[in-house]
């Protein structure tokens, strides 16, 4: 890693990247929380035409340094799928934002943040 990646943010520090899975569909929603009973699920939703969304989405990529086989990581864009976005809301009891990060485990949100607080130091906090 360059000097500048390093001042900039090209890359992360540990050479972990996370690996989002899309979430296009309301019944995806049933496989996450079979999953969470597994091992912990985020979901982060995403506006595709919001500059906070996309430095949440940017800051989440540049610091990652979860291994890959502590959580399983969605990615929802919030413009193409809003019906999703809801039934994340009714199923998992959280108000909608925009952008938002939920951490399930055992089938119930159990951390929920949005906008300038999305970090990956506050999800490790929550698993």
């Amino acid at each position: 890693m360059g000097l500048f990646d390093k001042i900039f943010g090209g890359e992360n520090n540990n050479d972990l990247q996370l690996n989002w899975k899309n979430l296009t569909d309301a019944s995806q929603l049933d496989e996450i929380i079979k999953d969470s009973h597994e091992r912990p699920v985020a979901i982060f939703k995403h506006s595709t035409r919001c500059s906070i969304s996309s430095m949440a989405k940017q800051r989440l990529e540049r610091n990652w340094d979860i291994e890959g086989n502590t959580l399983d990581v969605y990615y929802l864009d919030l413009l193409t799928y809003r019906p999703v976005s809801n039934q994340i809301a009714r199923d998992f009891g959280v108000e909608h934002a925009s952008p938002q990060l939920i951490l399930i485990k055992d089938g119930k949100a159990v951390f929920d943040t949005s906008h300038n607080a999305i970090s990956v130091e506050g999800l490790k906090s929550a698993l």
